[in-house]
């Protein structure tokens, strides 16, 4: 495993420099360099958070070069950040090393940890829909 270390860093800083070079990333770009052991979805959001952190805006499809322009990214005209780049390849490959499971029940109820609960008035506003459809359905009977 210490000879993937450096592998994986050296694939995550070639990641972040382009993103800091081009303003952006795609999903399937950062998913493409992240090592094979990360399979949480909190792990993922935590790795995004941390490119967003860096001023890199992942984002599901490559922008077109409008939206760029309007969004005040100009292609080019960012430094590349060594170190950032190799801090946070370094604190992505030690998050890597403990706790992962393949256990796929496992993997459902951590992603499904992830979810926002309802709310009590939210709970509320169901059932009473609940029981107005229940009401309409035994008048229609």
């Amino acid at each position: 495993m210490a000879n993937e270390r450096p592998a994986q860093q050296s694939d995550i800083k070639l990641l972040i420099s382009k993103g800091l070079e081009q303003g952006y990333l795609t999903f399937a770009e950062v998913n493409d360099h992240l090592p094979d052991d990360i399979v949480d979805a909190e792990q993922i959001e935590d790795i995004i958070g941390m490119i967003n952190g860096m001023g890199i805006e992942v984002h599901e499809v490559a922008p077109d070069a409008e939206t760029l322009l309007l969004a005040g990214n100009s292609t080019g005209n960012r430094e590349v950040d060594d170190t950032a780049a190799e801090e946070a390849a370094a604190a992505l490959t030690l998050d890597t090393e403990g706790g992962r499971t393949t256990d796929p029940v496992r993997m459902y109820m951590r992603e499904m940890g992830t979810v926002e609960l309802l709310t009590r008035e939210g709970e509320i506003a169901i059932a009473k829909r609940i029981e107005e459809g229940l009401g309409q359905v035994q008048a229609f009977l």
